[in-house]
């Protein structure tokens, strides 16, 4: 009787994990859900309008990141991980809860474009400040508190995709309370993208 009920056991576990995973895929949303995360990074009594603007190390805009990587701020350091998130957002605050008020963190994905994309719509959302860089150059910032609301987003447009391997990096500083970021892409139609690959190795 105990091999049924484990085999049974085997197959909602498997099942489970395959509904989380996204594939190497955007969600059908376009929501990028494959991340390498870096955080929680202390920011004291700064507020969180000035720390969105401060490098907190020199290869923010396009950092090597990679799974078990380790990464120096200053005289602080932190290691990349690899996350997939349970909803569209990256919730910050659950993987870190010890320490989730007064923080900044950084989310990377490479996503690999089959051809040249061009005339994209980008758009970032963030809960408090956020920042958007793709291939290095900055896309999109907020600098004030809010609330994630789905579809309440900030856009930069007229995005474009190389073709292969793009580096794309979310900054997220959290003053109090929740602490959430999400990206994702639509063409000049409004259609979610989803014909890329996301990879969390360069």
């Amino acid at each position: 009787m105990k091999t049924p009920l484990l085999s049974a056991l085997t197959v909602l576990v498997v099942t489970g994990s395959t509904a989380l995973a996204q594939n190497g895929k955007p969600d059908a949303e376009g929501y990028i859900r494959d991340w390498l995360i870096l955080a929680p990074y202390p920011i004291g009594e700064s507020s969180g309008a000035d720390e969105i603007d401060r490098k907190q190390f020199a290869t923010e805009a396009q950092p090597a990141a990679k799974d078990g990587a380790v990464q120096k701020l200053g005289s602080t350091e932190l290691t990349w991980s690899k996350t997939t998130t349970k909803d569209f957002y990256i919730d910050f605050k659950e993987l870190h809860p010890a320490q989730s008020e007064h923080v900044a963190g950084w989310a990377v994905a490479y996503v690999v474009a089959p051809v040249e994309k061009t005339g994209l719509t980008l758009k970032m959302n963030s809960n408090d400040q956020g920042k958007v860089y793709l291939n290095g150059k900055e896309l999109v910032k907020f600098t004030d508190t809010r609330t994630l609301e789905k579809g309440a987003e900030d856009s930069a447009e007229k995005v474009t995709l190389k073709a292969g391997v793009n580096v794309l990096v979310l900054k997220v500083v959290n003053e109090e309370n929740n602490w959430q970021g999400s990206v994702r892409f639509v063409d000049a139609t409004g259609k979610p993208v989803t014909d890329v690959k996301v990879q969390t190795a360069p």
